[in-house]
């Protein structure tokens, strides 16, 4: 049984050789069957979903199980920004190969992820798309978080008491998450398209210099490293990485399981805090920390597990008695009203079977060759891809992701990366990297998303 190995603190310390040795990967151990079930079986739900869609049966998602339609457009950016991204592309194999200390390889992260993502924004529809889907007047932004704004008028006390009765009438955006995010641009002064879409690709480009963080903690640095490109690159990254909320939420979760595994008692506790902190911006971050207890059970034993179970209780505890005790906030309400608005919404036309397969299917395929090593990670029983598999499994048990899961799971991206490059030799590091990058170019020419 293959466990998640923890780098040796020298390790950690030492910038890489020149070229990165070979790794004993799990392609080169065998070749297992589960990423052949897992892909195929991905495949035949798309076509199942495209079937009914032909037959004229609707199930509430344009690309049944995804939500992209056909739609193939360039603008006249299209060449400037497909020559950046190129040349994004070309320099991961020298940042790779160089002698860098972590610290320059993490800011050089953060300069290639923020380039890529702006990079690739721009094909379509030129700079404005950066915004657009955030602007309150009109298309997707109408749902989004600027209009919410409005309900703070009266001041972030009388808002958060309220909040629960204000998820019954707010936009979608708003109604499906704790009310973090709208604070936060509130206290900013941020009531922009323009300044919103700069908060998220500023701060989400910083998931992938976390995620390289994250990953030394439970790898070699060669590993590590190929973690980070690899989030780089993979479409969903780079498709909504400038493009969505959920690029913030993804950099909140990566840093929060960062520090929840490190060995360190006092950056356990900021773990602990910053994942009480996330789930004040999604509910969904939940799942980061359920993730950091399953690795931690598997490096460290079930004691360990259970000891950081209470740790992040507690927090979450603290925070939440906190907000009620001072504003009223009532975090028990308000995840009933917003269960209550996602069954009367468009998730009322989304049928729970078609989903269970639906949602992940999405997710994984448009990972592209990452959800195939990552699946060979999970055949091997490596850590990082038997948490993500049990996080995926409970959110589909539970019904509240029914499509959009190429977006709204967007901090479960990193996690794959990392099981992926667990699994991926070496030598094929940058043919992955081109392919990831060519299926997020076909994507996002051929085929429109809301974000």
């Amino acid at each position: 049984m293959t466990a998640v190995r923890e780098a040796h603190p020298r390790r950690l310390a030492a910038a890489p050789a020149a070229q990165p040795p070979p790794r004993a990967s799990t392609a080169e151990r065998g070749r297992p069957l589960l990423p052949w079930l897992v892909i195929g079986g991905a495949l035949l739900t798309v076509a199942v979903g495209l079937g009914a869609k032909i037959a004229g049966v609707h199930w509430g998602a344009p690309g049944q199980p995804f939500t992209l339609r056909w739609a193939p457009e360039l603008s006249p950016w299209a060449l400037p920004g497909l020559a950046v991204l190129a040349g994004c592309l070309l320099a991961a194999r020298p940042l790779l190969q160089a002698r860098l200390a972590p610290a320059a390889f993490a800011a050089a992260l953060f300069g290639l992820t923020l380039l890529s993502r702006l990079a690739l924004n721009v094909v379509r529809d030129g700079p404005p798309a950066l915004s657009a889907v955030f602007d309150p007047h009109g298309g997707e932004g109408r749902t989004e978080y600027l209009p919410g704004l409005a309900f703070l008028h009266n001041g972030v006390g009388s808002f958060l008491d309220h909040f629960d009765g204000i998820v019954l009438v707010a936009p979608t955006h708003v109604a499906g998450h704790p009310p973090g995010l709208l604070l936060t641009i509130h206290l900013l002064g941020i009531d922009t398209a323009t300044g919103l879409a700069a908060l998220t690709i500023g701060v989400g480009a910083l998931a992938t210099p976390a995620l390289y963080a994250l990953a030394r903690r439970l790898a070699e640095e060669a590993t590590a490293r190929a973690a980070a490109l690899l989030f780089v690159f993979v479409p969903t990254s780079l498709l909504y990485g400038a493009t969505s909320a959920d690029a913030l939420f993804a950099t909140l979760a990566v840093a929060a399981a960062a520090l929840l595994l490190a060995q360190r008692t006092l950056l356990r506790l900021l773990g602990a805090a910053l994942l009480a902190l996330a789930s004040f911006f999604s509910y969904a971050l939940l799942g980061i920390g359920a993730w950091a207890a399953i690795v931690e059970w598997r490096r460290r034993g079930l004691r360990s597990a259970l000891r950081l179970c209470l740790l992040g209780a507690a927090a979450l505890a603290v925070l939440y008695l906190g907000l009620y005790l001072v504003t009223g906030f009532d975090l028990l309400a308000s995840v009933q009203a917003t269960n209550a608005r996602y069954r009367e919404g468009i998730a009322a036309m989304r049928p729970y079977l078609f989903y269970f397969f639906g949602s992940p299917a999405a997710f994984l395929l448009l990972l592209g060759p990452v959800a195939w090593y990552a699946a060979r990670s999970l055949a091997a029983r490596e850590a990082a891809a038997l948490a993500l598999a049990a996080v995926i499994a409970v959110s589909v048990i539970a019904g509240y992701t029914k499509a959009e899961t190429e977006r709204i799971w967007l901090f479960l991206v990193p996690l794959a990366c990392l099981a992926a490059a667990r699994s991926l030799p070496a030598r094929r590091l940058f043919p992955v990297l081109a392919a990831l990058c060519a299926q997020a170019v076909v994507v996002e020419t051929l085929l429109f998303t809301k974000w």
